[in-house]
C-alpha cells in the first residue's frame, strides 16, 4: 500500500495526517483552499485503505476518520509494538543466520525461501547488503 500512496503523492499525508489550524476563522481563502484539498486527499487515502482491506479487517478501521488513524490501527494490529517488532526481528535474524539448503531442495526453491525471509526482514527495518557491495 505504501507504494500506491507514494505514487499518488499521499504517503506523507497518511503518515502525518492533516494538521488543522488553531483558528480557522483567520485563515485566508488560499489557506482554506489548501486545507480543503488536504482533507479531500485524506478522504481519498482513507477510502483506498477501507476498500483494499479484507472484509474481516474492515470493522477494525471502520471508525477511523482519517487515513492516518486507519493506518495507525493497522500498524498496531499487524506490526505490533516496538517490543514485539524487536522480538520478531531477532527471530527472523536467527532464522536467516541458521538457514541452510536442504538436500531435496532445488536452488530455485532455496533462493525463493531466502528472498522471502529477506523481504520479511526488510519489512521490519533490517537491510542486508550483498557481499562485496
Amino acid at each position: 500500500m505504501k507504494t500506491y500512496f507514494q505514487s499518488q503523492k499521499l504517503w506523507q499525508l497518511v503518515e502525518e495526517g492533516v494538521t488543522l489550524p488553531e483558528d480557522s476563522s483567520t485563515s485566508s481563502s488560499p489557506e482554506k483552499g489548501k486545507l480543503e484539498n488536504k482533507k479531500a486527499k485524506d478522504s481519498e487515502a482513507l477510502y483506498y485503505i477501507q476498500t483494499v482491506v479484507a472484509d474481516h479487517i474492515f470493522p477494525r478501521i471502520s471508525v477511523a476518520t482519517s487515513a492516518k488513524e486507519a493506518w495507525s490501527i493497522l500498524q498496531k494490529e499487524y506490526v505490533g509494538s516496538a517490543k514485539v517488532r524487536i522480538i520478531k526481528l531477532q527471530t527472523l535474524r536467527r532464522d536467516f543466520e541458521n538457514m541452510k539448503m536442504k538436500d531435496f531442495e532445488t536452488i530455485d526453491e532455496y533462493y525463493t525461501k531466502v528472498c522471502e525471509l529477506v523481504n520479511q526482514l526488510k519489512a521490519y527495518g533490517k537491510i542486508y547488503q550483498k557481499k562485496g557491495s
